[in-house]
């Protein structure tokens, strides 16, 4: 069956930020005199939390964690936001790709966390109109790697899943979700990031992204 839909996850995929994600959330931190959140306690709490508007509830879960801090949940989620989405640089060439991609295929978009939080990651990127699907977890029933996610991806490109395909860099959410909804998942690989998942149809370099991409694709079909 030949390929109509084309996916891509945003955060380390086709957006990564110019410091990484441990360094942006001490910044926020010591901003705010918040405890010493770890970057894992942040994450746990998020993986609870895909379907808020903002992070606050996540921020809310950590904090619950140590007992003597006056720290509002709210100012550290509005620092924190601010140092991601400031921080946030597209791959060279992502809007050149996208475009490209857009005349052949269905093209979307489909990324993990509070509706806040990506919004004005994408508003910074001003990919606004550039993907004519673009959906946030928080937006929706349920996060990658949950069924449900994908399947209203689908149902917004108007594609089945085994004529689609989804590009991101986790195992869980991104190829493991993908791969259990039935879609055709390729994993992005860079330095420091996940290991190669064998369960992907494909791997592909994110420096290489750009060039190798719509070759890749014919070769899937």
């Amino acid at each position: 069956m030949a390929i109509r839909g084309v996916a891509f996850d945003l955060d380390e995929t086709l957006a990564v930020p110019k410091r990484d994600r441990e360094t942006l959330l001490k910044e926020a931190v010591s901003a705010t005199n918040a405890p010493p959140i770890t970057r894992q306690e942040y994450l746990t709490a998020h993986r609870n939390n895909l379907t808020e508007e903002t992070r606050e509830p996540i921020f809310k879960d950590v904090l619950a964690q140590y007992d003597e801090t006056e720290t509002n949940p709210a100012t550290l989620t509005a620092a924190y936001r601010q140092a991601v989405t400031e921080a946030l640089n597209p791959i060279p060439g992502a809007e050149k790709l996208i475009e490209e991609l857009k005349e052949t295929y269905q093209v979307g978009l489909l990324t993990n966390g509070p509706i806040k939080a990506q919004r004005e990651k994408i508003d910074r990127l001003q990919w606004n109109t550039l993907f004519p699907v673009a959906l946030v977890t928080g937006e929706l029933p349920a996060g990658k790697p949950h069924p449900d996610a994908f399947s209203a991806l689908l149902s917004e490109l108007g594609t089945t899943p085994e004529e689609t395909v989804y590009i991101g860099d986790t195992p869980r959410d991104d190829i493991g979700g993908a791969t259990n909804a039935g879609m055709i998942a390729v994993q992005v690989l860079f330095s420091g990031g996940p290991e190669p998942d064998p369960r992907a149809d494909a791997h592909i370099d994110r420096n290489k992204l750009v060039l190798e991409l719509p070759a890749l694709l014919e070769s899937l079909v």
